[in-house]
């Protein structure tokens, strides 16, 4: 994966994403990719997904749970 593939995916996830589990949809993005996105730049990825940048943070957090919770449920 590239950052034009997961700003792409994480935009999508975004817009897909039901009324008021937007942010639920960026730390989700987090999780499921965190092994793909690690390395990336999640300023780079918010950017290109054209979302506000600070949610690069909201990113971070996803990949930080990553070790230690599983998907369960899709948005």
């Amino acid at each position: 994966m590239n950052i034009e593939s997961a700003s792409k995916l994480l935009a999508t996830m975004y817009k897909n994403a039901p009324t008021g589990k937007k942010v639920v949809a960026i730390h989700l993005f987090g999780i499921k990719y965190a092994d793909e996105i690690r390395n990336m730049s999640t300023k780079d990825i918010t950017i290109g997904a054209q979302l506000p940048e600070s949610y690069k943070t909201e990113i971070n957090k996803g990949i930080n749970l990553a070790d230690y919770v599983s998907v369960t449920k899709d948005i």
